[in-house]
């Protein structure tokens, strides 16, 4: 399975930096995950929801932790781009 497109829309809000939409093999998307603003620096979080007891939980995520950090590295890389030419912004990056 391979990312083959990753949408990036930037916010403007102290923590939530953008919500991202990536594709798998041309057939299948995946949307709302976030880049947010960590303590330690930037992480991309998978897409959740919020349960009765007011945690949250994944709906969408890798198993394999390698695929986690791909995703997370393409994510982030693009991420980076959209910030340095802002009008990529809300278009598909082909892969």
């Amino acid at each position: 399975m391979e990312i083959t497109e990753i949408n990036i829309n930037l916010r403007d809000e102290e923590k939530l930096k953008a919500f991202v939409n990536i594709t798998f093999d041309d057939v299948f998307v995946v949307r709302g995950l976030k880049v947010i603003q960590g303590n330690k620096g930037l992480f991309v979080c998978m897409p959740s929801r919020k349960l009765a007891d007011g945690a949250y939980k994944d709906i969408a995520h890798p198993i394999d932790n390698l695929f986690r950090q791909k995703i997370e590295g393409m994510i982030l890389d693009k991420y980076r781009k959209v910030l340095e030419n802002p009008e990529l912004q809300g278009t598909p990056d082909p892969y």
